[in-house]
């Protein structure tokens, strides 16, 4: 991963004395049947001198055992754009896929020593704090759920358009185990042309042929069809030519009805089926995300998991 550097004590950040978490875990009875387990939390801090930070993620490893520590981060990233607009949150993705491999491929590693050379500058982690869990997966939501994720009122308005999309190709790509399998956030210049700033969010490389698959809302316009329409001619005859491999180039857009793109909305409709018909001319598969989990039973197979 780029730009690994030396990861820096942060703050707690208010992560004890709440729920099972922090100095009152340790006082709680062995009789409990929980395990014994330290946590840490991740910080993203955009600004050292200010020290202003957003929780971003969790590391949960049980006390005296050779088990991989369990990673996990935020999958809304809407407070540290908050905090920073131009944060590179596709690195940040990236880090916890590599987090997690490291942790796989070296249980007993010492994790100062992983974090280090996996963690950038601008990503902290609190000191270790005591905790009993029943299983490390639980462990991992119940503090996700206290230091990570976003308060029930910020909850209550749904990721939409593009990060809506990813949010739910993430969702089923990890549920059948294969989300760290992929090649995530793909720079279409590696193909194209120096200069070119598409990504592409996500593809693997089943049995000689390459897949990707790019999240393109409907719901502003129809800017971002019409972009990975004119680039995919490019991007395809870039990726026979770098990797000796056909290109099936999937898009993964709304419902119509989930954007009010139905007969009672002509004019709404008539633009949703122009962007979907642009993309298909230029031979790119329109899905919608109601077909992800068909997708990522596919990737699944494919990837032989």
């Amino acid at each position: 991963m780029k730009n690994r550097q030396r990861a820096r004590g942060a703050g707690d950040g208010g992560a004890e004395g709440r729920g099972a978490a922090g100095e009152g875990a340790s006082r709680r009875g062995a009789g409990s049947g929980r395990r014994h387990c330290e946590f840490q939390l991740l910080c993203y801090v955009p600004d050292p001198v200010r020290n202003e930070c957003v929780h971003i993620g969790v590391i949960l490893r049980e006390e005296g055992t050779a088990e991989p520590a369990e990673v996990r981060f935020t999958r809304d990233w809407r407070r540290v754009r908050c905090l920073d607009p131009d944060a590179d949150t596709a690195l940040l993705e990236a880090m916890e896929s590599e987090l997690r491999r490291r942790f796989t491929e070296e249980p007993e590693g010492r994790l100062r020593h992983l974090l280090e050379e996996s963690l950038s500058l601008n990503v902290q982690m609190t000191a270790p704090k005591a905790y009993l869990a029943e299983s490390l997966p639980a462990g991992v939501e119940e503090l996700m759920r206290l230091y990570v994720e976003p308060p029930k009122r910020e909850r209550l308005s749904r990721l939409r358009g593009r990060a809506g999309i990813q949010a739910v190709m993430r969702g089923e790509f990890e549920r059948v185990g294969v989300w760290d399998l992929l090649r995530k956030q793909i720079p279409a210049s590696d193909y194209t042309r120096p200069g070119d700033p598409l990504r592409i969010d996500a593809g693997y490389r089943p049995n000689g042929a390459i897949r990707m698959f790019q999240a393109v809302s409907l719901d502003p316009g129809v800017e971002m069809a019409k972009v990975l329409a004119f680039s995919s001619a490019g991007l395809r005859a870039g990726v026979e030519r770098v990797e000796k491999a056909k290109l099936e180039l999937t898009a993964i857009i709304e419902p119509a009805a989930g954007i009010g793109a139905t007969d009672e909305e002509p004019e709404r409709l008539a633009m949703y089926r122009f962007g979907v018909e642009t993309m298909e001319e230029h031979q790119i598969r329109v899905l919608t995300t109601s077909d992800m989990g068909r997708v990522a039973d596919t990737a699944r197979r494919e990837l032989r998991v």
